[in-house]
């Protein structure tokens, strides 16, 4: 009975003061405030709803390192997805916290940092171990996050004892260094810096395999840094410095291993060459027996590179062919300094009169060219004989034909330019046309520099065309797209000069890509000229650009190698600009015609 005494108490001073709320809007928000002050203190979720990004364990940023090293790990979240810096972050209210997960445990915990022999412990956006345990071996986690904003990163951290009798464990993951073949190379220790002051000079040991060497053939050890004379095949291997340093009384140990590997020198990358088949080779068969034709490669090494090779037959690649019969093998014979021989293999079964009318072509390729070779197959029995007359004067007039293709293949450019000069008709005459090129670039400091200088400096002073620059040539106070669309309308040609910063969104080169394309399939009154000035990535084009450069040539700029006025980008260039009152030059360095410097009246 005095439980329901209170209680009946307790439900009277309630409807009192509920009756007092409803009649006082002051103690209504006094309530209310309260209400939500102490859900705030012991529910902050129910004010705040916070997202954590969580990026999972990242197990591309597994870190190794050895028992009783010092060891840290740096927080991937500003490197690798939020990309802000500490300071940053810092300044913008936001924390980082450390977490993880024991190895064979599931429950996260909270790292302490403030064990009792300040062996763990974190510098902004480090967390530092010294030195490492094997019981810290887990997952890591770095949070940062305020009361509205959270993401978090897990990546694992692996410590490693060192086998027996030997300076590292068969366990690690070195380093993969590549030095080209026949370069003088410097092989430094890696991930060092930071871990002792600039001040101080450690003691370094050099290790090839494990063991100490004092002098290295062609190789000097000086401190932090192994200096190869010239890299040779036979000094690859596993290189280990260790680095000895002293802190506050302590001696400690840093151990890092390279995985030297020698490839080939850049200036020996190149295309594939085919060995077999060849010209010299022709295969017999009779029908009944059993086909095998094979196609050997020789691949370079370039950097980077995919290789391939594959048997073409009738225009369709072997690979897709589901006959029974007919298959294909592959086998890599390895070369020095990254190169190797690949040899693919085509068998077919019991061949019949029309597999030997077929035409069968070995393709290779890698990132520096395509390269294909036919393999001349016959029939081992009833193959006509020619007379030698005939003989000799097929191969005479094949070899003449093969010279004039290689001479017009060499000198194509002189031969436009030889006619343009001496029977081209000049387009410059009544065609109401102001300039003869517009350039549209991207306004950088760069490119400004190679349009202002090299571009017109050769343009204007060596071949005399009369070149449209709208930064130079547009009065200010206009509207920009009037005055381009005008000037684009008062050229023979858009010169575009292609590059990354070239198509990004927004720019004025953009609209005056896009004026030139609809002028030129609209009205057809002028021509558009691609030349690249930086190479850009597929993605990076917008479709104006995939629709120019799908239609027409692309002329290469190759810094220094392009810098001669008489070398092949301005042959190139000079082609592709209209033709002009030619001229003989003052100065005969090239093979051909060039325009007269003094500008046609219009």
């Amino acid at each position: 009975m005095p439980d329901a005494h209170l209680y009946g108490k307790l439900l009277e001073n309630l409807q009192r003061f509920i009756s007092q709320m409803k009649k006082n809007k002051a103690l209504r928000m006094k309530f209310w405030f309260l209400l939500v002050l102490l859900c705030a203190i012991t529910f902050p979720g129910c004010i705040f709803s916070e997202r954590c990004d969580d990026w999972g364990v990242d197990t591309m940023k597994l870190i190794q390192v050895y028992e009783g090293e010092p060891a840290r790990i740096r927080c991937p979240l500003f490197q690798d997805f939020l990309k802000h810096n500490y300071s940053t972050a810092h300044s913008a209210g936001l924390t980082l916290m450390w977490y993880w997960t024991g190895q064979g445990k599931d429950l996260e915990e909270p790292i302490n940092i403030r064990l009792p022999d300040n062996r763990i412990n974190k510098d902004k956006d480090t967390l530092w171990f010294r030195p490492a345990l094997l019981n810290d071996t887990g997952n890591y986690t770095c949070m940062l996050r305020n009361t509205t904003f959270c993401s978090r990163v897990a990546f694992p951290l692996e410590v490693l004892r060192k086998d027996p009798s030997s300076c590292v464990s068969q366990a690690e993951k070195p380093l993969l260094v590549e030095l080209p073949l026949e370069h003088r190379e410097i092989l430094t220790c890696p991930d060092t810096d930071g871990y002792f002051p600039a001040n101080v000079t450690p003691t370094v040991n050099w290790y090839l395999a494990c063991q100490l060497v004092d002098g290295f053939t062609e190789r000097f050890p000086k401190g932090l840094n192994l200096t190869f004379l010239s890299v040779r095949q036979r000094y690859e291997g596993n290189y280990t410095c260790i680095v000895t340093y002293e802190e506050n009384g302590k001696l400690y140990n840093l151990t890092r291993t390279s995985a030297v590997k020698v490839i080939g020198s850049p200036s020996l990358s190149k295309p594939p060459s085919i060995t077999t088949p060849s010209d010299q080779i022709t295969y017999e068969f009779a029908p009944g027996e059993d086909m095998s034709i094979p196609c050997e490669v020789f691949f370079s090494f370039v950097k980077d590179s995919h290789t391939d090779i594959w048997w073409i037959v009738d225009g369709k690649n072997i690979e897709e062919n589901t006959e029974p019969r007919i298959n294909v093998t592959t086998r890599t014979i390895p070369d020095i300094a990254g190169a190797k021989t690949m040899v693919k293999l085509l068998h077919i079964k019991s061949i019949i009169p029309e597999d030997l009318k077929r035409n069968y072509t070995c393709t290779a390729s890698n990132s520096l060219g395509t390269v294909s070779r036919q393999a001349i197959v016959k029939e081992k029995v009833g193959t006509p004989r020619y007379i030698t007359e005939l003989a000799c004067g097929l191969g005479a007039t094949l070899f003449l034909v093969v010279c004039l293709i290689i001479v017009y293949h060499v000198y194509w450019l002189e031969m436009v330019l030889f006619y343009r000069a001496h029977f081209g008709t000049d387009e410059t005459i009544g065609d109401g046309k102001e300039y003869d090129v517009y350039v549209s670039y991207a306004r950088n400091a760069e490119e400004e520099e190679f349009v202002l200088v090299t571009l017109r400096g050769v343009l204007e002073n060596e071949f005399g065309y009369k070149l449209c620059i709208f930064d130079r040539d547009s009065l200010p106070g206009g509207i920009i797209t009037d005055e381009t669309l005008t000037f684009i309308k008062k050229s023979r040609r858009l010169l575009v000069v292609i590059s990354p910063s070239y198509v990004l969104r927004g720019t004025q080169s953009l609209l005056e890509l896009k004026a030139g394309i609809e002028n030129m399939a609209s009205q057809g009154n002028i021509r558009l000229v691609l030349v690249q000035f930086k190479p850009i990535k597929n993605k990076e084009k917008v479709k104006e650009l995939k629709l120019a450069q799908s239609v027409l040539n692309v002329i290469k700029w190759k810094g220094e190698k392009s810098k001669f006025p008489g070398g092949r980008f301005w042959k190139q260039l000079h082609v592709a600009l209209p033709v002009k009152k030619p001229c003989l030059s003052k100065t005969s360095e090239s093979a051909y015609m060039e325009l007269c410097p003094t500008n046609i009246s219009m």
